[in-house]
């Protein structure tokens, strides 16, 4: 994995020039602790999860940071609550001083209620997933997200025009076969691979979540876990779902906190709107490395991937979170991420706000689209009155569908 850039390589070089402290969140093994000291290759670095270095930091953490007020990479912070609170005393005796420190975390409810309690205006956030395919390619981020730069106009049409593919229909596929983590992604040893999805599973249930929830039903959590990778890109209902596992609603709905908190699980919550009255409330999800969630449904190559019955759904939220990744590595600021369903099932994959505007993108798995399957899209541009609304497929050229509707193939993102 050394040497492999990382998109958000320049968002957190930038943090790091405004704060004094800057946390890398996100799932086990997506590469936290590689890319942090990939930045800062001189810096002490210390685990939290090895016995000697929590022991050394533990005892005496005033202690500690006198010894190192600055220059110090933290790995898996959240193991250690009372840090937090230690280092807002560090920082505030010069709040001047930046790029002191980096702190890991891959639970994401600790990382911001330690942070909310403690380093509140102090520290710069960001979120670390697995690998988006640009990378594995160790390619440049593609030139689709320079549009969330600024804010997005009928001008900008003229730029989206111009892109073109930066892969091939083959390696799209492979990549949403093997999922993002890292380690057995560039493996290259489809046993290897096979093996490191399953410990880390296993891993996962029986050391992370007795270790986080010691009261926690792991049978169940397991089955809600394995349930969830069959749904992933549907509507989510929660009573459903407790009624297959015999739970109350209110211990799914705790579960379904717990895996999104966890980074396996993206929930995009319904996007609303007063122009549309009969819009769906329930929210989106899926699992945000799409090779766990094959990988649980025992699907391991493309033939069985090309066979699987939910190919096409498992296509679009394959998409919409490489384009959530390609997003927070850009400038963008006050990110919100959200589905469109109304109750007749007219439906868009995924609306994006922010700095930039608001856009929306609707994921098809054809080559062709039709007029009437981007009824929904055309619509929800209309109604608000949007410069133009995106449609990514797997055609092979940009094209513009109608005035305001363009075609993206999805080996340009």
């Amino acid at each position: 994995m050394d040497g492999i850039e990382r998109n958000l390589i320049n968002r957190i070089n930038k943090l790091a020039d405004f704060f004094p402290v800057v946390v890398i969140s996100g799932a086990r093994q997506c590469g936290k602790s590689t890319l942090s000291q990939m930045l800062r290759p001189d810096w002490k670095y210390f685990d939290l999860e090895n016995p000697s270095h929590f022991q050394r930091i533990s005892d005496d953490p005033s202690l500690f940071f006198r010894e190192n007020p600055n220059s110090i990479i933290i790995d898996e912070a959240q193991q250690l609550p009372k840090l937090f609170n230690i280092l807002r005393s560090v920082v505030d005796e010069n709040r001047k001083i930046k790029n002191r420190f980096i702190l890991t975390g891959s639970a994401s409810f600790e990382i911001q209620k330690n942070i909310s309690e403690s380093l509140a205006g102090r520290v710069g956030i960001v979120e670390l997933s697995g690998f988006k395919i640009n990378e594995i390619k160790q390619q440049p981020l593609p030139d689709f997200y320079q549009i969330f730069n600024e804010k997005i106009s009928s001008a900008s049409i003229s730029f989206l025009k111009t892109l073109q593919p930066h892969c091939d229909i083959v390696e799209l596929k492979e990549s949403m076969l093997k999922g993002g983590y890292p380690e057995p992604v560039l493996s290259n040893n489809k046993e290897f691979y096979l093996d490191w999805m399953e410990n880390y599973f296993n891993t996962y249930i029986n050391r992370d979540m007795r270790m986080l929830f010691p009261k926690l039903d792991l049978i169940r959590y397991r089955r809600v876990i394995l349930m969830l990778s069959q749904l992933s890109g549907t509507i989510i209902n929660k009573s459903d779902i407790s009624r297959s596992v015999e739970a109350s609603e209110k211990t799914v709905r705790d579960y379904l906190d717990i895996i999104t908190g966890t980074y396996f699980w993206r929930q995009l919550e319904s996007y609303k709107t007063p122009k549309i009255k009969t819009t769906l409330k329930l929210p989106k999800g899926y699992f945000r490395d799409s090779g766990l969630a094959l990988n649980l449904q025992n699907i391991h190559t493309i033939d069985e991937l090309n066979n699987y019955p939910a190919m096409g759904r498992i296509f679009e939220y394959y998409i919409v979170e490489e384009i959530i990744r390609g997003i927070e590595a850009t400038g963008a600021r006050n990110l919100q991420y959200s589905h469109f369903r109304t109750k007749a099932g007219a439906e868009i994959d995924l609306i994006v706000e922010g700095s930039f505007g608001l856009l929306p993108i609707e994921v098809k798995h054809q080559s062709i689209t039709t007029k009437k399957q981007l009824t929904a899209l055309q619509n929800f541009v209309d109604i608000h009155d949007l410069p133009f609304g995106i449609l990514v497929n797997n055609a092979t050229e940009v094209a513009m569908l109608s005035k305001n509707i363009i075609q993206i193939p999805a080996a340009c993102l």
